[in-house]
C-alpha cells in the first residue's frame, strides 16, 4: 500500500548533526523493498548507545538520525511481505539481520553479525534510526513481531534491546542454578542481566552500582546484594561477601572492569561482556590476572541477537508474568517532538533516571 503522493518526499528526524551537536533534521523518506516495511514510531526509548554515538564514542557521525528502540505502526509493506499489513502495531528488534546471508546459517552463530561485525545493527549503523516520522525495517516477516494485546507498550519496548542484551549476557555466561553471579552496572541492561540470572536459577546475584532507585529495582528483579564503589574497592567487598564467583557479567563501566572481573572469577568461570565500550579505550590485562594465560577463565563478548524468533521468546516470558521490564521506564514524555526532551534527559542522567520513554500519537 503506497503512501499518498503528497507524503512521499521527506520527513523529520532527531539525531546527531555532528559530534556533540544533536538536533532535528529533514531527510528523504526511506524506500521500501519487496521484503521490507515502512513504519512510524508509536513509542521510542533513548539509550545510552545513542548518547555514545552522539558524543563520538563510536567514531564521528554526521547527519544521522538516532534511535534503535521502538514499537511501530506499519505504514507500508513490500509486495512479498506476508505477515503484516498497514495499521499493525509491531515490536521492532534493535538488530534486524539480513537473513539471506549464508553465514547466519552456521550453527550457534550470533545473528548480530550478518554481513560484517555488528552488521545486523542497522539503525544508526548503516541507516537512519527510529527517532523519525518514518523508518525502514528490512526483512519484515523475519524481523518484526506483532505486539500481543496482553503485553503493555512499555514491557514490549524493553524486549527490543535492554532485555535481549541483558539476557544475552546471562546466556554467554551459561549461568546455572545455584551459581554466584556478579553484574557490573545496574542500569537497564544490568537490571535485565540480574533478572535473567534470577530466572536461570542463580543463587547469589551481586549487583555493582550506586543509584538508589536502580538498586531497589535490582533487588526486585532478583539481586541478593548491592555493592557500591563509593564504599570501597568492589573486588575486596565482593570477595569478602562471596569469595570467587562463577560468573561476572559486565553491563557497565570502563574497560578496566575486565581486570576487576578477572580478580573475581573462579577457575572454570566465565566473564561475559555486553557493555558498549568507548572507541578510545584500551584493554590492558596483566598476565598475572589471567594466571599467566592459564587461569581457565573464559572471556566472552557479544552483541544482543535480534530477529522475530528472539523477541517472541522474550515476549513469552512477559506474557507468563515472570518479568515486567517496563518498570524501568520511569520518565514518560508524550508526543513526537518530545524525543528531543527525552534525549536530553538521557544525556544529562539525573540521579533518579532509569530510562525514559516517548509515547507518540499520530
Amino acid at each position: 500500500m503506497p503512501l499518498p503522493k503528497e507524503r512521499i518526499t521527506n520527513m523529520r528526524g532527531y539525531g546527531v548533526i555532528e559530534v556533540n551537536n544533536p538536533g532535528w533534521m529533514e531527510k528523504d523518506r526511506p524506500q521500501v523493498g519487496p521484503l521490507d516495511a515502512l513504519l512510524r514510531p508509536v513509542a521510542v526509548a533513548p539509550c545510552s548507545s545513542d548518547m555514545h554515538c552522539m558524543h563520538g564514542g563510536s567514531g564521528p557521525k554526521h547527519n544521522l538520525i538516532l534511535g534503535h528502540e521502538s514499537i511501530g505502526e506499519v505504514v507500508e509493506v513490500g509486495e512479498l511481505v506476508q505477515n503484516f499489513r498497514p495499521g499493525d502495531i509491531v515490536v521492532v528488534p534493535c538488530n534486524t539481520p539480513d537473513w539471506e546471508v549464508p553465514q547466519l546459517q552456521r550453527r550457534n552463530d550470533n545473528n548480530a553479525h550478518d554481513r560484517r561485525l555488528i552488521g545486523s545493527f542497522k539503525f544508526m549503523g548503516s541507516k537512519d534510526g527510529v527517532f523519525a516520522e518514518f523508518y525502514h525495517v528490512n526483512n519484515a516477516d523475519a524481523n518484526l513481531v506483532a505486539k500481543p494485546e496482553d503485553v503493555s507498550v512499555e514491557d514490549a519496548l524493553m524486549t527490543v534491546d535492554m532485555m535481549s542484551t541483558g539476557f544475552y549476557g546471562v546466556e554467554q555466561a551459561d549461568v546455572q542454578f545455584g551459581d554466584t553471579v556478579v553484574v557490573f552496572g545496574i542500569g537497564p541492561v544490568g537490571l535485565m542481566a540480574i533478572a535473567g540470572a534470577a530466572l536461570r536459577g542463580a543463587g547469589r546475584i551481586i549487583g555493582i552500582g550506586t543509584r538508589p532507585n536502580c538498586a531497589a529495582l535490582a533487588r526486585e528483579f532478583g539481586a541478593t546484594d548491592i555493592v557500591s564503589y563509593k564504599e570501597g574497592d568492589v573486588v575486596e567487598q565482593i570477595l569478602d561477601l562471596a569469595g570467587p564467583v562463577d560468573a561476572c557479567i559486565i553491563a557497565g563501566g570502563r574497560a578496566s572492569s575486565v581486570n576487576q572481573a578477572l580478580q573475581l572469577t573462579r577457575p572454570g568461570g566465565v566473564i561475559s561482556n555486553i557493555n558498549y565500550f568507548d572507541a578510545s579505550e584500551t584493554f590492558e590485562i596483566p598476565t598475572a590476572l589471567w594466571g599467566l594465560g592459564m587461569s581457565d577463565v573464559a572471556l566472552k563478548t557479544g552483541f544482543c541477537p535480534g530477529g522475530a524468533y528472539r523477541i517472541g521468546r522474550l515476549l513469552n516470558v512477559i506474557r507468563a508474568g515472570r518479568l515486567h521490564p517496563g518498570k524501568m521506564l520511569n520518565y514518560t514524555f508524550e508526543g513526537f517532538d518530545k524525543i528531543e526532551d527525552a534525549f536530553r534527559v538521557m544525556d544529562e542522567k539525573p540521579r533518579d533516571l532509569i530510562k525514559p520513554i516517548v509515547k507518540i500519537s499520530w
